[in-house]
Formats: C-alpha cells, structure tokens, sequence
C-alpha cells in the first residue's frame, strides 16, 4: 500500500523501437513534456551570469564608486588649487591633471579585479561556478570579458567628465581631439588590462588579500626603489625602473616624457608603448591562470 506521495509513475505512451528518446519539449518515459526548450550552454551563457554576479555584489559597488570619487575628486581639487593660484597652465596640457587622480584609482581597479575570482575561492562559490560551468576556461573568459568591459567603460566616461570640467575651470591651451584620446580611451584600456593582470593573479594565487599585495607591490615597488638606489653603477637599473614603472606609464598617455634617455620610444609623450607592455604582460598572465584553473582542484 502507498500514500498519495509515494504513488509510482504512470509510464507514458510507449517509444517506437529504434525512435531516439526524446528531449525538452517532447514527452519522457513518465509523460512529462518540459516546457524549457534542452540546449547546449555557450559563452553568452557565461557572460550573463558572471554579470549578474559582478553586478550584484557589494565589493563591485564599493570599489568603483571609490574609483569614481578619487578620479574626480582629486582631478577637481587639483584644478582648484591651480585656479586659486594662477588659473592659467599657459600652454600646458590641462587634461595631464586628471593623472593623480588615476593612479589613485587604479588600486580599486586592482583589488575589484583580484575580488573578481579570488573571493569565490574564500567562500567557496567557485565549486557552484564550475559545477554550472564545467569548462573553466569559458568561466575565465566570462568573467575576463565583463570586468575589461565593466572597467573601460566606467574609466573611460569618468575621465571624459574631469577633463570637461578641468577645461572648464581653468584658462589654457585647449586640447586637441588625439590628446582628449589619449587622456580617455587610451588611459580606460590601461587601467582594463592592468585589471586583468590582476584578476589572471587572483586566479593562479586564489587569495585575495596575497595577490591583492602582489599587484599594489606591482604597481608601486619599481619606482620606490629608483629612489633610493643612488650609485652610479645603478644608473642603468634605476633609469629602467623610472622608466617601466606603472606611474610613469600612465603619465605618458597625458603626454609627459618620463624617459631619461631622449632617443628612448617607450617614454615618448606620443608613444602607445605602455599599451603593449601591458597588454605583452597580460596576455601571459592570463595564459597562466588558465593552466592554474584548468590543473588545479577548485
């Protein structure tokens, strides 16, 4: 004898011999029809739950506001300062006052892009990731795809709105269409890829506050040390460290030539060398993330 809820299922109408057993909308051995169509999962798949994810988590919101209030904080407290004093930077390029601004920002692009992945190993989401996504490599791209975008968005569209209003306050040299570029677009894909440096450290590391250090350390101990290294037989290091530091490469997208060496391309005010080292530094990094990712146990 059963109850209601242990009756046993009624077999539906029996399968011709040789029919394939049927799926999604059609009828299984129990007479149930789906009304979710059976497909296989690809990338879009992917890219909206790593959205839907990104844009629903507390740290996302934190960093990028802290992101947005720095770049334009900072960028209209320095205009102000320089319009209390003069208000007129002559020939000078107003929009290079935005770069204090950005290299404060470009810590919370670090840490969101470590949180990105490196938190789902602290509370163990990453398991349910790959569970609902078994191939890692499309979760690397996924969420790879929407923070470069997330990040080159919100950068760039910050930094249009400083410039605008630094142009605004102060008196000088209005920037050409290259430079408003340069200052914009070029600096957002900057900060996007050094965001994905981050997130393919996240992911080899699976700790954030460890690769969280490793990227400030990234960042910030090549121009620490030239300071302080002041022999002469150094002199080479320490124009190299000068040189390839992230600061000094920012500063080059606002047209200042960090190079000691006049002949030397990679610190030309035009150059869009600091692009392809990122992008060199990156594209490595991301290949061995996703060896971590693929070999290694979640």
């Amino acid at each position: 004898m059963t109850t209601p809820y242990q009756q046993a299922p009624q077999p539906g109408p029996p399968t011709p011999q040789g029919a394939p057993p049927q799926h999604g909308h059609g009828p299984d051995l129990f007479g149930y029809t789906s009304p979710i169509p059976a497909r296989r999962a690809h990338l879009g798949d992917a890219v909206a739950s790593e959205w839907t994810k990104i844009r629903s988590v507390r740290s996302t919101m934190w960093t990028l506001g802290t992101m947005v209030a720095l770049m334009v904080g900072v960028g209209l407290l320095t205009a102000a300062a320089i319009g209390a004093t003069s208000g007129n930077v002559g020939s000078a390029n107003v929009l290079v006052l935005g770069f204090f601004g950005v290299l404060l920002g470009t810590m919370c692009v670090i840490t969101l892009g470590v949180l990105v992945i490196a938190s789902e190993y602290g509370t163990g989401m990453i398991r349910t990731t790959l569970t609902a996504c078994p191939g890692r490599g499309r979760v690397l791209g996924a969420k790879s795809l929407v923070f470069f975008v997330l990040v080159f968005v919100v950068s760039t569209v910050t930094t249009l709105v400083v410039g605008a209003l630094q142009v605004a306050l102060l008196d000088g040299r209005s920037p050409g269409g290259y430079e408003w570029f340069r200052s914009t677009v070029g600096i957002s894909l900057y900060l996007a890829l050094l965001g994905l440096l981050s997130l393919a450290v996240g992911t080899m590391i699976r700790h954030s506050a460890g690769a969280i250090t490793i990227m400030i350390g990234v960042v910030l101990l090549p121009l620490v040390m030239a300071m302080f290294m002041f022999s002469e037989s150094l002199d080479g290091v320490r124009e190299a460290l000068f040189t390839y530091s992230i600061p000094a490469q920012l500063a080059v997208f606002y047209g200042s030539d960090v190079s000691f060496d006049p002949a030397s391309s990679v610190g030309g005010s035009q150059s869009w060398q600091p692009l392809w080292i990122m992008l060199g530094l990156t594209v490595v990094a991301m290949a061995g993330a996703y060896l971590s990712l693929d070999r290694r146990d979640a």
